[in-house]
């Protein structure tokens, strides 16, 4: 899911950043916010709507909606679409409004 040659743009090898998304180990690059490594994974569900559960994907990329908030390294509505991605984080998708008692 990466662009990876462009008749203009070059891009620079990055290292490679290893992370656990809902149980699975997935890479992402240098750089990547965690939004960008999971969407270049294939993931493009990033959370479901609060009351008709409907799928959400990245929508604004800048922190300002709620469509990217995802459980991480056990804080719940992280903005994944701004936060870096780090070695070893645990990313998992967010349930309800990621409160203890799941609404």
């Amino acid at each position: 899911m990466r662009i990876r040659e462009h008749p203009i743009l070059r891009f620079k090898e990055r290292s490679k950043i290893a992370f656990t998304f809902d149980g699975r180990t997935l890479y992402g690059e240098a750089g990547d916010t965690i939004a960008g490594a999971l969407h270049a994974n294939g993931v493009k569900e990033l959370s479901r709507s609060l009351h008709l559960h409907r799928p959400r994907g990245f929508y604004c990329a800048i922190g300002n909606c709620a469509s990217c908030h995802m459980t991480v390294d056990g804080e719940a509505n992280v903005r994944t679409c701004i936060t870096p991605l780090k070695a070893g984080m645990v990313v998992k998708t967010q349930q309800g409004k990621g409160r203890v008692d799941g609404y």
